[in-house]
């Protein structure tokens, strides 16, 4: 029996498949240019480049840790899981707000300096991090539990498939403050509650296993509350998530004026 032979020039390789066979990887020159804040040195914030060569692959937090590690171990953020589950990463990237462990470098333009700074609306303590109890203040506030009367049941609380779809999508929320400080009016007005408090205070009052709505509405329907929100979407574009933000709000708002829930 003769050997069968393989015809190259039939499907020649492209280059793009002869790199990813032999385990080549290209990589690129990029300039993270970062907002640094040091209090203790300067009362204003500067920027300063970096140069660094990367797998444009790579996450924007993979080229922050390198520039940490490797170029200035002064720099300070803030990160944990790095998978897009704890939200500590947040900040602004190319002036929007996003997670740096979700964002790849090669959809953020390498070709030109990425700017890197906090979010905005909360105090900068250092460097990309901000003072976060205002955010979590707002967050308690809204009394983000389950409400119940009466004795604790001896079996789980049983909802329906619709009941649960009714507010699954608040239950998303990392609280990360993404959304929060993409909201003009939180920039502004510091004792706004902001999208995420409001997220997390529908999660609960639409849940048909919880006797705290009323509670809830009252504190959302203060001055600082629902009726501040002027409905840009910013925060439903910012949540990393996907949770529809401004949807969530204009709910809360029906429910205080139907009291349906």
């Amino acid at each position: 029996m003769s050997t069968p032979t393989i015809d190259d020039t039939a499907t020649p390789h492209s280059a793009a498949l002869d790199a990813a066979e032999s385990g080549a990887v290209e990589l690129v020159t990029i300039t993270l240019r970062i907002r640094r804040f040091n209090p203790e040195e300067h009362p204003d914030a500067v920027w300063v480049d970096y140069q660094l060569t990367v797998d444009p692959k790579e996450r924007v937090l993979d080229a922050i840790n390198k520039v940490k590690w490797e170029q200035d171990g002064t720099l300070t953020y803030r990160r944990s899981c790095a998978h897009g589950v704890c939200g500590s990463d947040a900040m602004r990237i190319n002036g929007k707000n996003r997670l740096a462990c979700k964002t790849l470098i090669k959809d953020v333009n390498p070709e030109k300096p990425i700017t890197i700074e906090p979010i905005k609306g909360l105090t900068v303590l250092k460097d990309l991090v901000v003072d976060m109890d205002p955010f979590f203040q707002a967050y308690r506030d809204v009394m983000p539990f389950l409400i119940t009367t009466g004795n604790a049941p001896t079996r789980e609380r049983i909802q329906s498939e619709e009941d649960v779809k009714r507010f699954e999508d608040t239950t998303k929320c990392i609280l990360c403050a993404a959304c929060t400080t993409s909201c003009p009016v939180f920039w502004n007005d510091g004792q706004y509650f902001g999208p995420a408090a409001i997220v997390n205070a529908h999660r609960f009052i639409f849940d048909s296993r919880d006797e705290g709505a009323e509670q809830r509405l009252e504190i959302l329907n203060d001055r600082e509350g629902v009726w501040r929100c002027r409905t840009t979407f910013n925060c439903t574009d910012a949540c990393p998530r996907g949770i529809e933000v401004t949807k969530a709000i204009q709910e809360v708002k029906r429910a205080l004026v139907t009291r349906r829930y």
